[in-house]
């Protein structure tokens, strides 16, 4: 009797196995950058990442990743490749990315806090970017684009 009903509890009905599962994360997939804004120290540089230069974001359910690099595959003064990633957190519009690996590696074991909003395909994503042992400290604004 009691190994039956513990073969019942076990299975569930089919309303609480249908409410175990997890809502999907509209910030999951691949991203494209489309431009960044950053603002340090009173200046603003604005990227144009649709020329010249390619940036993806993927973000599955508990990390991200970002590969950038240059369009003429290495070939002139324009040449670069950066990588990145680590685990991130999100609460609501709260997003913070626990950078764990990057070219950069003095960017290595810091937290970003961000706010993203997304709309339709759209993600932007706004927040400060300090690194004290790389003696930055500025607004980033990037603007992606869903990879469909």
């Amino acid at each position: 009797m009691l190994l039956a009903a513990s073969m019942l509890t076990a299975c569930g009905t089919p309303e609480t196995q249908q409410g175990a599962k997890e809502t999907p994360n509209a910030l999951e997939g691949t991203w494209k950058l489309l431009s960044g804004t950053l603002i340090e120290k009173g200046d603003t540089t604005v990227t144009d990442y649709t020329q010249k230069v390619s940036f993806i974001k993927v973000i599955n359910g508990s990390h991200f990743a970002f590969l950038q690099h240059d369009l003429n595959k290495g070939k002139d003064s324009t040449a670069s490749f950066s990588a990145g990633g680590g685990a991130y957190t999100l609460k609501d519009s709260a997003y913070t990315e626990k950078l764990e690996y990057c070219t950069a590696r003095d960017w290595e074991g810091n937290e970003f806090h961000f706010t993203i909003s997304i709309q339709n395909d759209t993600l932007v994503q706004r927040g400060v970017e300090k690194v004290e042992s790389a003696g930055v400290e500025r607004l980033n604004i990037e603007k992606y684009v869903r990879v469909k």
